[in-house]
């Protein structure tokens, strides 16, 4: 039997191009066994007919603040009072505003007031509109009060560009809808949640000439799986990427750097927004001087590639107030090479491995890594999955950003 079985879940849908996925929503809400009744702001209607979801539901919608029932209550009360949990996808910047601030002026804003049930809000409007320190701060207060909130992911918005502010897909809307009803953490914001992360990760290909590069053997699996973890902790996560041998994870925003140099830039522009960096990314330190235009054709002479040596990425953002997060892969002294780095780059937090170790190296599903801190003890880790890695460097970050 669905966890959704006998659930009145009440739908409040905004006014914003996104209002379209609430149709899904409904039917998979209503297919899961709840109950749905929707509300609607009058700018929603003028997106999708109420008579739609009316034909999905089997139930009539609400589009008046002062509507009453069949048995003459007064609408939004009682749907309020009779509602396990109330859903507002899409939540616009207005309707946040609205709910922030205990305004009543519309039959998703007093329902809200008046219901004892969770609510759930998710989000989607503009990039700009979703980074705004009102919406933001609007959120928090929201928050404070108990209310959840699914955020936008980042992807290709109405207007064309690409952002943070898209609406999730039905089926993430109807599983965080069960894990609030259901009270597990999923429902509750992450330790991160708000907090901008930026992680790099895969290796950079420095061009010789148009066909050949030089190159590491970092697959990427560490850097994406500290963006997917950063990402469940509720982070707003953007990952730039060099080259990669493993799928790039949805619901970050992702940049892609090939060569050093276009890392560097990338990591310059996104970090002074950032609270956090992880580089954990493998950077080429010299690159060819110059780059043949054309092939260099085998000829059985020996050839000589003049190099130069890369920026040092980490020193062009020393003097950015965020949390720095470094990788150090050895082969020899990992512990006194770890300590140098840490201190030279001015890191807050280093993580060491010796890449020839078995099940340490470049490509695999597991690392053993050496933590170390500026103000705290080295803390050296077993054998594990990256995935499990990540969770052990971000909990000591979250250590870092509450002290």
């Amino acid at each position: 039997m669905s966890e959704l079985s006998g659930k009145r879940v009440l739908l409040g849908v905004c006014g914003g191009i996104a209002a379209y996925k609430a149709i899904e929503l409904a039917r998979r809400l209503t297919q899961a066994g709840a109950r749905v009744d929707v509300a609607m702001t009058r700018s929603a209607t003028q997106f999708v007919g109420p008579l739609t979801f009316e034909a999905l539901t089997r139930r009539p919608v609400l589009t008046d603040a002062l509507a009453l029932d069949e048995r003459s209550e007064i609408a939004h009360v009682e749907l309020g009072r009779a509602a396990d949990l109330v859903l507002v996808a899409p939540a616009t910047a207005n309707m946040i505003g609205r709910l922030a601030h205990g305004l009543a002026e519309d039959p998703i804003s007093v329902t809200v007031l008046a219901t004892p049930a969770p609510v759930l809000l998710v989000p989607a409007m503009d990039h700009h509109m979703w980074l705004s320190l009102a919406v933001q701060a609007n959120l928090d207060l929201l928050r404070g009060r108990g209310v959840h909130v699914l955020p936008p992911l980042h992807g290709r918005l109405a207007s064309g560009a690409l952002g943070w502010g898209r609406l999730p897909e039905p089926e993430a809307i109807v599983a965080e809808v069960q894990a609030v009803l259901a009270g597990r953490a999923g429902g509750e914001p992450g330790p991160l949640a708000g907090k901008r992360v930026l992680v790099t990760a895969g290796g950079t290909q420095e061009p010789i000439d148009p066909v050949r590069y030089m190159g590491n053997r970092s697959s990427g699996k560490m850097g994406i799986a500290i963006a997917e973890e950063a990402l469940r902790r509720g982070a707003l996560v953007t990952l730039v990427h060099a080259a990669v041998s493993v799928p790039l994870p949805g619901g970050v925003e992702l940049v892609a750097a090939p060569t050093a140099a276009l890392l560097a830039a990338a990591v310059q522009e996104h970090a002074p927004r950032a609270q956090l960096i992880v580089m954990a990314a493998a950077v080429a330190d010299f690159r060819p001087r110059q780059i043949a235009d054309r092939k260099i054709k085998k000829d059985g002479a020996a050839l000589t590639l003049d190099l130069e040596p890369t920026a040092d990425i980490l020193a062009s953002i020393a003097h950015l107030p965020l949390i720095k997060v470094g990788f150090a892969a050895e082969t020899n002294d990992l512990l006194a090479n770890a300590q140098d780095k840490l201190r030279r780059k001015q890191l807050d937090l280093i993580a060491a491995n010796d890449v020839l170790e078995e099940g340490s190296g470049f490509g695999t599903d597991t690392n053993r890594v050496l933590l170390l801190g500026r103000d705290g003890p080295v803390e050296e880790l077993p054998l594990l999955a990256k995935r499990d890695v990540a969770a052990r460097i971000l909990d000591r970050v979250q250590r870092l950003l509450s002290g």
